[in-house]
């Protein structure tokens, strides 16, 4: 088995004609129906391979078993081969399903359209899906629409490939698509990016502006050039749904997550009410009595005021989701800065999506706590996650050693000997991440670092308690939308009218102090 080296991915956009773009259309939509053919070839086998004794047999096996030499349980060693003998009499492994997608490639016009390399790759693609299916890992996969298959990469760095002479370039069975590449390159990213060797190649297709740009992702072997430096020290972390505190040696803060990001609930509320009612007048058949979608398969007619507000909608969410991205990109690099080991909670962010879907939804913690990961170990760092139900972080005092609940409305950590003033709640349990192991809080090291730390913690509260100064930041922002009347617009544009018009941008523009986007 060959060795797994590490990878990142330079991104670059291409440069297309016409042609070009519709020659990568056909060639999507070719791998669309080839992974759509086996993904449900692989369902299928899924099925028939659940519904066999021999599969049930297995299922009713001990999973582990007591090893008569350690006496510890072990694995039963007995059930795996079974599982894996029924795989293969069922054909259910990707070599296999890569016999059955060359074999459809070949039955008809695919075969004008892909290689072999790009077929293994898009059937491997959807054994994958049902893979973690079969092992409860994901949900069960569904089926592409040609809205929602967007890439396709090669096999090495072979039929879709990259290559710098004379200029660089993509080549893709006849197509020549050169690179958009930053004639400055300031900080000496591209250059390095586009030194290390080339493992394989995907091509995106992404819309921007009601626009399909195309881009290619060179997966790269090593890791990803570093831009900033990254500081020596250990940061502490306390993440919440709509803000993050921090502590390191020699700064401290309290951030809230994104506020760049200005979600429009209230316009996209009436654009999907609008939608609403534009899908149930164009499609009367499709719903019973009450209102209700009626089951089975439907056919379902959508409106061009329908197309042109869902455009909207998609674009509205592509530049929320750009802004969130540098927005968690702007607060990962100022806390690498500080240090390349970060510390902090293992947090359940499905609870934070039950409990705070809202804030989740515009800020994404979890998100930034990946980015952040990720940065890390590129940096030759990492993230240590602690275990929060061993430390109990956000109970403790340092001042007394004993522990004590607090209500999450109580913000202030009041300190039990009577002498220290308090401190924000969220910024102390951060100062208590960087003193702490995976599974342990280390007391002795809370004390000597506390009289360094202090001075931090009042500082950054005092920055939270001034009146917040944001000339020049600009934030995404949607004009009001009236959902029920829409005025005239540049047909085709992916944006609703709005009869509101030039009115929401005087008052945009009159909010002081700060300066507004509008993102139509």
């Amino acid at each position: 088995m060959r060795a797994k080296t590490p990878s990142f991915i330079a991104e670059f956009p291409l440069r297309t004609t016409a042609a070009d773009e519709v020659a990568l259309s056909t060639r999507l939509n070719a791998a669309r129906r080839l992974y759509n053919a086996v993904l449900g070839e692989t369902l299928r086998r899924l099925s028939l391979m659940r519904q066999s004794k021999d599969w049930q047999r297995a299922c009713k096996m001990p999973k582990t078993v007591k090893d008569e030499r350690s006496g510890k349980r072990i694995s039963n060693r007995e059930r795996t081969a079974l599982f894996r003998q029924i795989r293969e009499s069922f054909g259910f492994s990707s070599f296999s399903l890569q016999k059955f997608a060359q074999a459809c490639r070949d039955a008809c016009f695919l075969a004008d359209h892909l290689g072999s390399h790009d077929t293994q790759t898009t059937s491997r693609r959807a054994f994958q899906a049902v893979k973690e299916y079969a092992f409860g890992v994901r949900g069960r996969p569904r089926f592409k629409p040609a809205s929602r298959f967007h890439s396709v990469e090669g096999k090495g760095d072979a039929v879709i490939r990259f290559r710098k002479e004379p200029v660089p370039a993509i080549y893709w069975a006849g197509l020549a698509l050169p690179l958009r590449l930053d004639p400055k390159d300031k900080r000496g990213w591209q250059r390095i990016a586009l030194e290390a060797r080339t493992k394989h190649v995907r091509i995106v297709r992404r819309t921007i502006r009601g626009k399909a740009r195309w881009y290619a992702q060179l997966v790269q072997e090593g890791v990803a050039p570093q831009v900033r430096s990254a500081g020596e020290g250990v940061v502490g972390y306390d993440l919440g749904p709509s803000t993050l505190a921090f502590v390191s040696d020699t700064d401290a803060g309290l951030e809230r997550l994104c506020p760049e990001v200005d979600q429009p609930w209230r316009e996209t509320r009436r654009i999907l009410r609008s939608m609403d009612r534009s899908r149930r007048a164009t499609n009367p058949r499709n719903y019973d009595t009450e209102g209700r979608v009626k089951r089975g398969v439907k056919r379902w007619i959508r409106s061009e005021r329908y197309k042109r507000r869902q455009r909207y909608l998609a674009e509205t969410e592509r530049r929320l989701a750009a802004a969130r991205k540098t927005a968690h990109g702007n607060l990962a690099n100022r806390i690498l800065a500080q240090g390349k080991t970060i510390k902090g909670e293992k947090l359940c962010y499905r609870s934070f999506q039950r409990n705070f879907g809202r804030s989740v939804k515009v800020r994404a913690p979890g998100m930034l706590v990946e980015r952040i990961r990720r940065k890390a170990e590129s940096a030759g760092g990492g993230l240590i996650e602690i275990d929060p139900r061993k430390t109990r972080l956000s109970q403790f005092d340092h001042t007394t050693g004993h522990y004590a609940k607090k209500p999450l409305s109580e913000r202030m950590h009041v300190f039990g000997d009577g002498r220290t003033e308090p401190v924000q709640r969220d910024l102390y349990s951060a100062f208590l991440a960087k003193c702490s192991e995976k599974d342990f809080l280390d007391i002795s090291q809370v004390r000597k670092a506390w009289p360094g730390a202090e001075p931090l913690l009042r500082r950054a509260m005092s920055r939270m308690q001034e009146p917040a100064r944001r000339e020049g930041l600009s934030r995404p922002h949607v004009r009001n939308v009236r959902a029920g009347r829409p005025s005239k617009g540049k047909k085709g544009s992916g944006c609703p009218r709005s009869r509101s018009g030039e009115a929401g941008d005087v008052v945009a523009q009159a909010r002081a102090p700060e300066s507004r986007i509008s993102i139509l």
